[in-house]
Formats: structure tokens, sequence, C-alpha cells
């Protein structure tokens, strides 16, 4: 059984590498515009959300503006996803990397 240990790597190191692969910087730059387009679609989403909301509170229809709140709230959830999302991922990066 210790010839066995002795075989098995002790320490392993393996890093993000940017050079690794061709075409690094054109992903970057999808990735950067996803969120771009999903930031400006979470606003467009609050927007819309808030008519719907108004409209249904100042036509004494609850259950629109009961879709009207929850369309604010997804969109409020969804602008934080996407803006918080490179600070989540490097923060479980650095949690993983830490185990």
């Amino acid at each position: 059984m210790k010839h066995l240990a002795a075989l098995l790597p002790q320490d392993i190191n393996i890093s993000p590498n940017d050079s690794g692969l061709p075409g690094i910087a054109q992903l970057r730059t999808i990735v950067g515009a996803t969120m771009t387009v999903g930031l400006v679609l979470a606003v467009l989403a609050l927007v819309v959300s808030a008519a719907v909301w108004a409209l249904g509170a100042n036509s004494s229809n609850p259950h629109l503006a009961g879709r009207g709140k929850f369309g604010v709230l997804v969109g409020l959830g969804a602008a934080i996803i996407t803006g918080a999302s490179v600070t989540l991922v490097n923060f479980f990066w650095h949690v993983g990397q830490s185990v």
C-alpha cells in the first residue's frame, strides 16, 4: 500500500492560462458583450414591469399589479446577478483554491 501512495502526485498546481488557447481575447469580448446585453435586458424588464405594476395599481387590478411587482423583483435580481457574476466567480474560485 505504501508503494501506491508514493506513486500518487502530492502537489498539483494548476492555474488559468491566458495564452493556452487561441481566441481567449475574443471570448472575453463576447462574454463582456453578453453581460452588457443582459444588463440592458434587465433594465428593460424593470421598466416594463414597473409600468405594468403602475397600470395594475391604478386600474384596481390586483393580479396585474402583483405580476408587475414580481417582474420588478425578477428584473432587479437579474441585474444583480449579471453585475456581480465576475465577482461571484472570482470569490468561489478563491474559495476553491483555499480548500
